[in-house]
């Protein structure tokens, strides 16, 4: 849907939407069994098309570009992004099969176990965007899959003064590159030891916010929340204890409500709070975007939720930030 005169978007995201075929289980399949299938639901996913869902309903100005198939599932996204009232931007591949998946849901713990499919000739490629699709916007939202299109789009964003947020779980060809223009890389907790070689976020924070001049680095936890290196200390915010359904997303509307937060001008403290909030809520529901809460209900858990334990006790987190910024891994900001 496009609108004549629309102001600038506050938000754009460029990256992955999938077709998710949510499967609930009693327990996850073990080799050669049998196991009853509690339900199956269709549900709109992916990473960038999720977190952009996110900031609509809370009332940003939230724009998506994405590449979909010619196919039920690609109308399906489409028809979501039109009632979400997003302005979306579909680049479609003719003859082909939009991104699929299966997530299989244990429901004794709500961990997700997913089994995906995405056709090459879906990629994004840079030729695809347009500059204009991005510019005035206040943040850029990306992820690493289809890394030479996200990196003209964060371009771009530098150029036209609009930061990027990066959402990246695995170490995709060319992310190196795209993370020259990334100024928040908030990940999955695996990819620091992916990119560096380093098993310890201490230290692989530090190197990837020294090396790519990012102005924060973070990796998300889990039910732990999220630790944040902002060249001279460490930060965490503890998760908030949830009863957990489904932890698909999560990560994904963590990104959406860091996004948000940063659109309103909050300081960062206040957006990784409500950010784990936000994502810790959306375990409460079904699939990628099935447990969105209001802002009300965010504020609500947020001022009387219980909290995770720490992830790392103050102690070392400060002994960890004298050591990074002595081996010159610190920046002034």
């Amino acid at each position: 849907m496009h609108h004549l005169n629309q102001s600038p978007p506050d938000v754009v995201g460029v990256g992955i939407n999938a077709t998710d075929t949510v499967i609930r289980l009693h327990h996850f399949p073990v080799l050669d069994s049998k196991v009853e299938i509690l339900s199956a639901e269709r549900r709109a996913g992916g990473q960038i098309a999720s977190a952009i869902t996110a900031c609509q309903r809370w009332g940003l100005r939230a724009r998506y570009i994405g590449k979909i198939g010619d196919d039920e599932a690609g109308k399906f996204q489409q028809e979501e992004m039109d009632r979400e009232g997003v302005d979306a931007h579909w680049i479609l591949a003719p003859g082909c099969m939009s991104q699929s998946s299966f997530i299989l849901i244990d429901e004794t713990s709500g961990e997700r176990t997913v089994l995906w499919k995405r056709d090459p000739r879906i990629a994004l490629h840079p030729e695809d965007l347009r500059a204009d699709w991005i510019a005035g916007a206040r943040i850029l939202l990306i992820d690493g899959h289809d890394t030479a299109a996200s990196t003209q789009a964060a371009k771009w964003a530098r150029e036209a003064g609009t930061l990027v947020l990066g959402d990246f779980d695995n170490r995709y060809p060319g992310v190196e590159e795209l993370l020259e223009f990334v100024d928040f890389a908030i990940t999955s907790k695996d990819f620091p030891a992916r990119l560096t070689g380093d098993p310890n976020l201490l230290k692989s924070l530090p190197k990837i916010h020294a090396q790519f001049k990012c102005c924060l680095t973070g990796a998300t936890l889990g039910r732990l929340g999220v630790l944040i290196w902002n060249g001279v200390r460490f930060h965490i915010c503890p998760g908030f204890r949830v009863r957990t359904v489904d932890t698909t997303g999560a990560g994904d509307i963590f990104h959406g409500a860091f996004a948000y937060g940063f659109v309103r001008g909050w300081p960062i403290d206040e957006i990784l709070d409500f950010s784990c909030a936000a994502a810790g809520l959306n375990c409460e529901g079904h699939g990628a975007r099935g447990g969105i809460a209001t802002l009300i209900e965010i504020d609500r858990l947020r001022r009387r939720g219980e909290r995770s334990e720490r992830a790392y006790p103050d102690e070392e987190l400060a002994e960890a930030s004298r050591a990074a910024v002595s081996a010159g891994l610190g920046t002034e900001i």
